[in-house]
Protein backbone atom coordinates (compact mmCIF):
# COMPACT_ATOMS: atom_id res chain seq x y z
CA UNK A 1 0.00 0.00 0.00
CA UNK A 2 2.89 2.29 -0.69
CA UNK A 3 2.44 5.35 -2.74
CA UNK A 4 4.21 6.65 -5.75
CA UNK A 5 5.74 10.08 -5.38
CA UNK A 6 3.36 12.74 -6.65
CA UNK A 7 0.11 10.76 -6.19
CA UNK A 8 -2.46 11.23 -3.48
CA UNK A 9 -4.32 8.56 -1.59
CA UNK A 10 -7.02 9.44 0.93
CA UNK A 11 -5.39 7.62 3.84
CA UNK A 12 -2.14 9.52 3.35
CA UNK A 13 -3.61 13.02 3.46
CA UNK A 14 -3.55 15.07 6.61
CA UNK A 15 -7.03 16.11 7.76
CA UNK A 16 -8.24 19.21 5.95
CA UNK A 17 -5.68 18.93 3.14
CA UNK A 18 -7.17 18.43 -0.29
CA UNK A 19 -5.05 17.64 -3.34
CA UNK A 20 -5.07 20.40 -5.97
CA UNK A 21 -7.04 18.20 -8.37
CA UNK A 22 -9.85 17.57 -5.87
CA UNK A 23 -12.25 20.40 -4.91
CA UNK A 24 -12.89 20.81 -1.20
CA UNK A 25 -16.29 19.74 0.14
CA UNK A 26 -16.91 23.33 1.29
CA UNK A 27 -16.11 24.70 -2.17
CA UNK A 28 -18.29 22.06 -3.85
CA UNK A 29 -21.20 22.72 -1.49
CA UNK A 30 -20.92 26.52 -2.03
CA UNK A 31 -20.75 26.07 -5.80
CA UNK A 32 -23.74 23.71 -5.71
CA UNK A 33 -25.83 26.13 -3.63
CA UNK A 34 -24.87 29.04 -5.88
CA UNK A 35 -25.86 27.28 -9.09
CA UNK A 36 -29.05 25.88 -7.59
CA UNK A 37 -29.90 29.47 -6.65
CA UNK A 38 -29.28 30.52 -10.27
CA UNK A 39 -31.54 27.70 -11.49
CA UNK A 40 -34.22 28.74 -9.00
CA UNK A 41 -34.06 32.35 -10.20
CA UNK A 42 -33.60 31.98 -13.96
CA UNK A 43 -36.24 29.31 -14.65
CA UNK A 44 -39.26 31.11 -13.17
CA UNK A 45 -37.98 34.49 -14.34
CA UNK A 46 -37.58 33.23 -17.91
CA UNK A 47 -41.06 31.71 -17.91
CA UNK A 48 -42.66 34.87 -16.50
CA UNK A 49 -40.86 36.96 -19.10
CA UNK A 50 -42.06 34.60 -21.85
CA UNK A 51 -45.61 34.79 -20.51
CA UNK A 52 -45.46 38.58 -20.38
CA UNK A 53 -43.96 38.76 -23.87
CA UNK A 54 -46.56 36.43 -25.34
CA UNK A 55 -49.32 38.56 -23.85
CA UNK A 56 -47.64 41.60 -25.44
CA UNK A 57 -47.43 39.80 -28.78
CA UNK A 58 -51.15 39.07 -28.58
CA UNK A 59 -53.15 36.09 -29.81
CA UNK A 60 -51.39 34.20 -32.58
CA UNK A 61 -53.04 32.60 -35.57
CA UNK A 62 -51.06 29.83 -37.24
CA UNK A 63 -53.77 28.38 -39.46
CA UNK A 64 -52.19 29.65 -42.70
CA UNK A 65 -48.59 29.97 -43.89
CA UNK A 66 -48.86 33.76 -43.73
CA UNK A 67 -50.27 33.43 -40.20
CA UNK A 68 -47.25 31.36 -39.17
CA UNK A 69 -44.92 33.98 -40.61
CA UNK A 70 -46.83 36.80 -38.91
CA UNK A 71 -46.76 34.89 -35.59
CA UNK A 72 -43.02 34.34 -35.96
CA UNK A 73 -42.47 38.06 -36.55
CA UNK A 74 -44.75 38.99 -33.63
CA UNK A 75 -42.96 36.67 -31.25
CA UNK A 76 -39.37 37.35 -32.22
CA UNK A 77 -39.69 41.12 -32.40
CA UNK A 78 -40.91 41.32 -28.81
CA UNK A 79 -37.95 42.30 -26.58
CA UNK A 80 -39.42 40.72 -23.43
CA UNK A 81 -39.47 37.35 -25.17
CA UNK A 82 -35.75 37.69 -25.91
CA UNK A 83 -35.13 38.43 -22.22
CA UNK A 84 -37.12 35.31 -21.37
CA UNK A 85 -35.10 33.24 -23.82
CA UNK A 86 -31.83 34.60 -22.39
CA UNK A 87 -32.98 33.80 -18.87
CA UNK A 88 -33.95 30.26 -19.86
CA UNK A 89 -30.57 29.75 -21.54
CA UNK A 90 -28.89 30.89 -18.30
CA UNK A 91 -31.13 28.43 -16.41
CA UNK A 92 -30.22 25.59 -18.75
CA UNK A 93 -26.47 26.22 -18.48
CA UNK A 94 -26.66 26.54 -14.68
CA UNK A 95 -28.72 23.35 -14.46
CA UNK A 96 -26.28 21.38 -16.60
CA UNK A 97 -23.33 22.62 -14.55
CA UNK A 98 -24.86 21.78 -11.17
CA UNK A 99 -25.83 18.32 -12.42
CA UNK A 100 -22.19 17.74 -13.36
CA UNK A 101 -21.10 17.82 -9.70
CA UNK A 102 -24.19 17.09 -7.60
CA UNK A 103 -26.62 14.18 -7.47
CA UNK A 104 -29.79 14.49 -9.52
CA UNK A 105 -31.72 13.25 -6.47
CA UNK A 106 -30.39 16.32 -4.62
CA UNK A 107 -30.59 18.91 -7.39
CA UNK A 108 -34.11 18.27 -8.62
CA UNK A 109 -35.84 18.55 -5.22
CA UNK A 110 -33.67 21.55 -4.30
CA UNK A 111 -34.67 23.37 -7.47
CA UNK A 112 -38.32 22.88 -6.48
CA UNK A 113 -37.79 26.04 -4.43
CA UNK A 114 -38.52 27.68 -7.77
CA UNK A 115 -42.21 26.96 -7.10
CA UNK A 116 -42.09 29.57 -4.36
CA UNK A 117 -40.61 32.06 -6.84
CA UNK A 118 -43.24 31.08 -9.43
CA UNK A 119 -46.06 31.79 -6.98
CA UNK A 120 -44.53 35.12 -5.95
CA UNK A 121 -43.94 36.19 -9.55
CA UNK A 122 -47.41 35.01 -10.55
CA UNK A 123 -48.97 37.00 -7.72
CA UNK A 124 -46.94 40.20 -7.95
CA UNK A 125 -45.68 40.38 -11.56
CA UNK A 126 -48.60 38.78 -13.41
CA UNK A 127 -51.27 39.84 -10.87
CA UNK A 128 -52.67 36.32 -10.57
CA UNK A 129 -54.63 35.09 -7.58
CA UNK A 130 -52.75 32.55 -5.49
CA UNK A 131 -55.25 30.80 -3.25
CA UNK A 132 -54.51 29.82 0.36
CA UNK A 133 -54.57 26.14 -0.67
CA UNK A 134 -51.79 26.83 -3.21
CA UNK A 135 -49.76 28.63 -0.53
CA UNK A 136 -50.15 25.57 1.73
CA UNK A 137 -48.90 23.33 -1.09
CA UNK A 138 -45.98 25.67 -1.69
CA UNK A 139 -45.15 25.62 2.04
CA UNK A 140 -45.07 21.80 1.92
CA UNK A 141 -42.71 21.94 -1.07
CA UNK A 142 -40.55 24.45 0.81
CA UNK A 143 -40.31 22.08 3.80
CA UNK A 144 -39.30 19.27 1.43
CA UNK A 145 -36.58 21.45 -0.09
CA UNK A 146 -35.27 22.31 3.38
CA UNK A 147 -35.22 18.61 4.27
CA UNK A 148 -33.32 17.64 1.10
CA UNK A 149 -30.93 20.55 1.72
CA UNK A 150 -29.80 18.87 4.93
CA UNK A 151 -28.30 15.97 2.96
CA UNK A 152 -24.97 15.95 1.09
CA UNK A 153 -25.21 17.17 -2.54
CA UNK A 154 -23.12 14.27 -3.83
CA UNK A 155 -23.22 10.67 -2.66
CA UNK A 156 -21.55 9.07 -5.65
CA UNK A 157 -17.98 9.20 -6.90
CA UNK A 158 -16.88 10.52 -10.28
CA UNK A 159 -17.01 7.95 -13.04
Amino acid sequence: MGSTKGTFQDEELAPGIVPPSMPSHHHLRFKTYLFILLVIIFSPLGNVLLSTGMKQAGPLSISTPSGVFHAFVQVFTTPVIWLGIASLIAYFISYMLVLSWADYSYVQPATAMGYVIVALLGRFALHETVTPLRWIGIAIIFLGVVTVGQTPPRTTGHH
